[in-house]
C-alpha cells in the first residue's frame, strides 16, 4: 500500500503512539515487581511467572490470530486489539493477589500479542524495504520512550500513590491513543486485494512451513527472545537487594537506560538500510554479551548497576532493530499478518519459557536477594551467541530472492 511520504511518516507515528502503550504495558510491570509483591504478598522469587502469564496469553492469541487477522481491514483489527489491552491493563489496578494479577496480565496478553503483530503488518505493507530500517527504528523507539518517560513515570507513581495507579494511568492513556489510531488511521486493506478478495482464504498455513525462510526466521525470533527474557523479568530485583541499588533511584536508571536505547534504536535504523541486518546486528549481540557476562554472570560484576543496565539497553536497540527490520521483509503481503501472528506468538511463547524457566533456576534468599544469576546469565549468553548465525542465513536468502528476476 504506497502513501505519500508525509502521510506515510504519520503512520509510522501513530503506529509507534500504539506501540509505546503496548510496550509500556509490559514493561512497567517488571521494575514493579518489588512493590506489589511486597504489597500482595508474592515472592520475589516468582515474579517471572507475572511475565510468564501475559506472554503466554500472547503466545496463543498470536496463534489464533494467525487464522483470521488476515481477512480484516489492519485499521479495526489493531483498535480491536488496543481495546482488549487497555481492559486487562486496567484490570491490574484491581487485583488482590497473584491469581488474580495472573489473571488481569493474561486478558492484556491475550490481547496486547495481536496488537504487536498488527502494527508490524501495517509499517510492512505501508513502508518500501529500502525505507523500512529507519521506519522500524522509529516504532521500535517506542520501547525507549517508554523506558525513558514511562516505567519512571510509574515508579514514581507506584511509590507516591500507590502500585496500582500506574495501571490505570496507561489504560486511561491507551483509550485515547487507541480511538486515535481508529480515527486517523486510513484504511488498511491492500493485503486483501493482494489476495483477491476479502471472502478468499488466508494462505494456507502450510505454505508458510514449507518456506525455509519462514521456519528459520521463527526460529531466531524463539532464541532472541527467549534469551532476553531469562534474565530481564528479574533485573529489577535483582540489582535492588543483590546489588544494594537504592529504590528510589531506580526510575533514575530506567530513565538513562531508555535514553541510550532510543540513540540505538535511531542509530541503528539507517545502518540497518545501509549495511543490512546481519553486520548491525551481531554488533549488538557482541555488546550484549559484554553486559550480561559482566554484569550477571562474574560476581562481583565487573560493572557498576548503571553501566550494566545502559550497556544492556544500547545493545538490545541495536539487535532488537535488526532483528525486526529482517523479518519483516520474509513473507509476501498476502501472508504478512498470518506470519506475523505466528512470529508474535512465538515471540511471547519464548518469553514465556524464558521467564518460567529463569523462576525454576533462582532460590530467593533471607533480605529477598536471589541466588542462581549466573546461571541464569549463562543461559541468556548461550541461546544469544545462536543469533548472528540466524541472521546471516535469512539475510543471505531474502537478498537472493530479492535480486532474482521477477517470474515471466
Amino acid at each position: 500500500m504506497a502513501l505519500p511520504e508525509a502521510r506515510e511518516r504519520a503512520v509510522v507515528l501513530l503506529i509507534a503512539a500504539v506501540q509505546f502503550i503496548n510496550i509500556l504495558d509490559f514493561v512497567m510491570v517488571m521494575p514493579m515487581g518489588p512493590d506489589f509483591a511486597t504489597a500482595l504478598g508474592i515472592p520475589a522469587s516468582r515474579l517471572g511467572l507475572i511475565g510468564g502469564s501475559y506472554t503466554a496469553a500472547a503466545a496463543i492469541s498470536g496463534l489464533l490470530g494467525s487464522f483470521f487477522l488476515d481477512r480484516f481491514d489492519r485499521r479495526q483489527a489493531l483498535g480491536a486489539a488496543m481495546l482488549g489491552l487497555v481492559a486487562g491493563t486496567a484490570l491490574g489496578g484491581f487485583a488482590t493477589g497473584l491469581p488474580s494479577l495472573m489473571a488481569a496480565r493474561i486478558v492484556a496478553g491475550f490481547f496486547g500479542g495481536p496488537a504487536t503483530s498488527i502494527a508490524f503488518s501495517i509499517i510492512a505493507d505501508v513502508v518500501p524495504p529500502q525505507r523500512r530500517g529507519s521506519a522500524m527504528g522509529k516504532v521500535m523507539g517506542a520501547f525507549s520512550i517508554a523506558s525513558v518517560l514511562g516505567v519512571p513515570a510509574g515508579l514514581e507513581l507506584a511509590r507516591h500513590l500507590g502500585w496500582r495507579a500506574p495501571f490505570l494511568a496507561v489504560a486511561g492513556l491507551g483509550l485515547v491513543i487507541a480511538a486515535a489510531g481508529v480515527f486517523f488511521l486510513p484504511p488498511m486493506r491492500g493485503h486483501l486485494a493482494a489476495a483477491g478478495s476479502v471472502r478468499k482464504e488466508p494462505v494456507p498455513l502450510r505454505h508458510l512451513i514449507a518456506q525455509r525462510n519462514v521456519l528459520l526466521s521463527w526460529a531466531m525470533t524463539f532464541v532472541v527472545m527467549a534469551g532476553g527474557f531469562v534474565l530481564i523479568p528479574n533485573i529489577s530485583a535483582y540489582v535492588q537487594y543483590n546489588l544494594g541499588y537504592p529504590r528510589a533511584h531506580l526510575g533514575l536508571l530506567y530513565l538513562s537506560g531508555g535514553v541510550v536505547s532510543f540513540i540505538a534504536t535511531q542509530t541503528a535504523g539507517p545502518l540497518v538500510d545501509r549495511f543490512g541486518s546481519f553486520r548491525v546486528g551481531t554488533f549488538g549481540t557482541l555488546l550484549l554479551l559484554v553486559a550480561v557476562g559482566g554484569g550477571f554472570v562474574i560476581a562481583p560484576p565487573l560493572f557498576p548497576v548503571v553501566g550494566i543496565f545502559v550497556g544492556m539497553m544500547f545493545s538490545l536497540g541495536f539487535r532488537n532493530v535488526a532483528y525486526n527490520t529482517l523479518t519483516s521483509k520474509v513473507p509476501r503481503l498476502d501472508e504478512r499478518a498470518r506470519f506475523m501472528s505466528i512470529q508474535s506468538a512465538i515471540q511471547h511463547g519464548a518469553s514465556a519459557a524464558g521467564a518460567v524457566g529463569s523462576s525454576l533456576m533462582l532460590t530467593e534468599l533471607p533480605g529477598g536477594a536471589l541466588q542462581g544469576m549466573a546461571r541464569v546469565g549463562l543461559a541468556s549468553i548461550g541461546l544469544t551467541l545462536l543469533l548472528p548465525l540466524f541472521l546471516f542465513t535469512v539475510e543471505s536468502s531474502v537478498r537472493g530472492r530479492e535480486a532474482a528476476p521477477a517470474p515471466g
